[in-house]
């Protein structure tokens, strides 16, 4: 595995949210973490990023032990984040988003940016309108772009497709096989499971912190627990 988070512990306060769970991906692969409202899935990508303090567990990227790192140097070492929310500068233009994104990278700046209109198209006839004004789909396109400035080896994404239409969800997932394809690690938190899975090599259920199901992606679709449980039968 590529990232590997092991028997992950933790919470906030007193309050214990992760109850040993483990999740990795591989490198130029799909992994999906899926499970019902409050089964920590979006604690797991923070504890991972660095966010969230672990109590317990580990946490391996490129073969080195990165649990004590901040957020910033695990960006350092090859991690991009895109949270749910507040993922977007909305009172700055679509261009301005994506140098901030690559403030850290200015000799690769012209070629990131050239790479990502390259993949979002719509982001270069929109490069001058400011981000607030776009659509949801077209804002995720910028919050995703924005990540893809700092060339990280590990794309991570907190729910990319909330509150989009299921014509851009089905886009969008395109967009993230097509990165995958590049060699990137995508590890991503969906409540899209069933179309999230389509596209997973690994999915791991997550229910009250724990690992409930762990498998191929194809194969938990094809589970009639799985698919009785959390795809609506």
């Amino acid at each position: 595995m590529f990232l590997h988070a092991e028997n992950m512990l933790g919470g906030y306060g007193e309050t214990t949210i992760l109850n040993r769970c483990s999740v990795g991906v591989k490198k130029g692969e799909i992994a999906v973490i899926v499970g019902p409202n409050g089964a920590g899935k979006s604690t797991a990508m923070k504890a991972i990023f660095g966010m969230l303090n672990l109590i317990e567990g580990s946490v391996f990227f490129d073969n080195n032990d990165i649990t004590a790192l901040s957020p910033q140097d695990r960006v350092k070492r090859g991690m991009g984040f895109v949270p749910q929310t507040n993922n977007v500068f909305t009172s700055m233009t679509v261009l301005e988003n994506l140098e901030m994104g690559g403030f850290t990278n200015q000799d690769k700046l012209a070629n990131n940016i050239a790479e990502v209109f390259k993949l979002f198209p719509v982001l270069e006839e929109k490069k001058s309108q400011v981000v607030g004004e776009l659509s949801g789909g077209q804002r995720q396109q910028v919050a995703v772009g924005r990540a893809l400035m700092t060339n990280p080896k590990l794309l991570m994404l907190d729910e990319p497709t909330a509150g989009v239409s299921p014509i851009v969800v089905k886009e969008l997932f395109g967009k993230i096989i097509d990165i995958a394809k590049t060699g990137i690690a995508i590890l991503m938190v969906e409540q899209n499971a069933k179309q999230a899975l389509e596209i997973a090599d690994t999915g791991y259920v997550l229910v009250q912190g724990e690992n409930k199901f762990t498998d191929k992606g194809s194969a938990l679709l094809a589970n009639k627990e799985v698919r009785k449980a959390f795809l609506g039968g």
